[in-house]
């Protein structure tokens, strides 16, 4: 989701958690100064919500978990982000219920006003992150996928309709087309014709 500068003067840390718990809008936190978070698409979520799926039944009866865009994560210094989704472990050391600090995975969903942001600025914090062992950037608009993991010095691997998302911090392989379930973009909608004539 786009994140909105908003005029303030230096805010503590208490004090933009403090708001957070009772603020209708959700606010990312960056050296005192927040930014408010605007709303998603239809394709932002329902990307959100199939991978997020996919992991849930993934990682159920383990010590990790997804989650959603509600959940805070602490970055470098004085930051604070909304991942559109992030696994997290019974490990986590975080002692606010709002905010986890050693994620493993964490996942953004690409739109034009965001993949700026979330492939700079945001992918350098995340990437800062002692625990995170892969960053994962989906774009909405076409069907690719970028990973990047520790175990592989962050280099990037993308992936397309038609292959196999390897998901090493959560030993998991997910189909790109279910991650792009119900997603009318050119390429799914491509692919769904070509899969449909092949089945003729």
């Amino acid at each position: 989701m786009a994140a909105v500068a908003e005029k303030c003067d230096y805010l503590s840390v208490e004090d933009y958690l403090a708001g957070e718990e009772v603020s209708d809008i959700k606010h990312e936190y960056v050296d005192g100064q927040v930014y408010a978070m605007a709303g998603g698409s239809l394709k932002h979520n329902l990307i959100t919500a199939n991978i997020s799926g996919l992991l849930w039944s993934h990682l159920r009866n383990t010590a990790c978990v997804p989650l959603s865009s509600d959940m805070l994560v602490k970055t470098f210094g004085k930051r604070f982000r909304y991942p559109d989704v992030v696994v997290v472990c019974d490990d986590d050391d975080s002692d606010d219920e709002r905010v986890r600090q050693n994620p493993i995975l964490i996942i953004e969903v690409l739109s034009k006003s965001t993949r700026k942001k979330d492939k700079g600025e945001k992918r350098l914090e995340y990437l800062a992150i002692p625990s995170l062992l892969e960053y994962v950037l989906i774009e909405q608009d076409f069907a690719e996928i970028e990973v990047q993991r520790r175990s592989a010095s962050w280099q990037t691997t993308y992936y397309f309709l038609g292959d196999e998302v390897v998901l090493e911090s959560v030993n998991a392989t997910l189909s790109v087309e279910a991650i792009y379930e119900r997603v009318q973009n050119d390429d799914m909608l491509a692919w769904i014709e070509q899969q449909q004539k092949e089945g003729a």
